[in-house]
């Protein structure tokens, strides 16, 4: 069997660690034959510093694709606002996720997403495969 490619993936979770942001996580760890990276703050080494912009922005940098929970939005716009716009601006495929029982997606995120996926694991990580930059970019 071919070595896996590893896939570094940052989750937007504008520094709010919900049950939705932890199941999109368990997701992709339980996933047949899928490795990823993940290149999201972590919950006990948050992102810090006088400018936390900069460091969002080297953080989002390597990512190869870029996904958002559709029902974060209202709570962190301003952030989620700008890392849509980054990754946008640099040429990241976004993924927008949306939560079962999700019924509306905020416009913001609707013009930024790629691509929409439901709330399953098989669905995700399919986008993921599909969309991500190629290996090396």
């Amino acid at each position: 069997m071919p070595a896996l490619r590893k896939y570094k993936v940052f989750i937007s979770h504008a520094w709010s660690y919900s049950a939705d942001y932890w199941r999109v996580v368990q997701f992709l760890n339980d996933a047949p034959y899928f490795y990823w990276e993940n290149l999201s703050a972590p919950e006990h080494d948050p992102v810090r510093g006088d400018d936390l912009q900069y460091e969002l922005r080297n953080q989002m940098r390597p990512a190869d694709v870029f996904l958002i929970i559709a029902a974060m939005y209202a709570a962190h716009s301003d952030w989620i606002d700008f890392e849509l716009q980054f990754a946008r601006r640099i040429g990241r495929p976004i993924i927008g996720i949306v939560v079962r029982g999700g019924e509306r997606i905020p416009v913001a995120v609707q013009n930024a997403a790629t691509e929409f996926v439901g709330w399953n694991g098989g669905s995700i990580v399919a986008a993921i495969r599909r969309l991500a930059l190629p290996s090396g970019q």
